[in-house]
């Protein structure tokens, strides 16, 4: 958790003559209300692997689920390093987010039951706290991730703006 909101510094080489930083309270809502980010991972060989997952960001900390087996789990588990963004669709309307940081794995029991209990509330998914992390109603287990953000982009399009916030590892 990241206890100051970060410094918002705008790139002026990639933003419109007269834009401005966005403010993070603007980035913050937007993490907040998301259901759907892209998860980039780099495989062993060094290839690129995106997806798209459900994920909540809660406390500064995005988290998501994944199984063992899945290619992004694996992934993290030889480079924990790891991109998750964020947008709408439009060219020239909305705020996209790109948080960089390093996926940890979430195995406190506390931790487990609040995110449970989130994924329930945003995305009615029914998962239960087993072990060291979910289970589904189908029996499958998942394995939590946490991204604290080491960095964050926010791209504005109306000016086009490029703001960048950076936090204390």
């Amino acid at each position: 958790m990241h206890e100051t909101e970060p410094a918002a510094e705008l790139n002026e080489g990639f933003s419109e003559p007269g834009a401005a930083a966005t403010p993070w309270a603007e980035v913050a809502e937007v993490l907040s209300r998301t259901d759907m980010f892209w998860l980039s991972t780099t495989r062993r060989d060094g290839r690129p692997h995106i997806t798209p997952l459900p994920a909540i960001w809660f406390d500064g900390t995005v988290y998501f689920c994944a199984g063992a087996h899945e290619q992004k789990a694996k992934n993290l588990e030889s480079n924990p390093g790891c991109v998750l963004a964020v947008g709408a669709n439009q060219f020239r309307s909305g705020l996209d987010v790109v948080v960089e940081g390093t996926a940890a794995r979430v195995t406190g029991p506390a931790l487990l039951q609040r995110l449970a209990t989130m994924w329930k509330s945003k995305l009615d998914w029914d998962f239960v706290v087993a072990g060291e992390g979910f289970r589904d109603p189908g029996g499958r287990n998942g394995l939590v991730f946490g991204v604290t953000p080491s960095k964050v982009l926010a791209f504005g399009k109306d000016p086009y703006s490029q703001t960048r916030f950076r936090f204390a590892t």
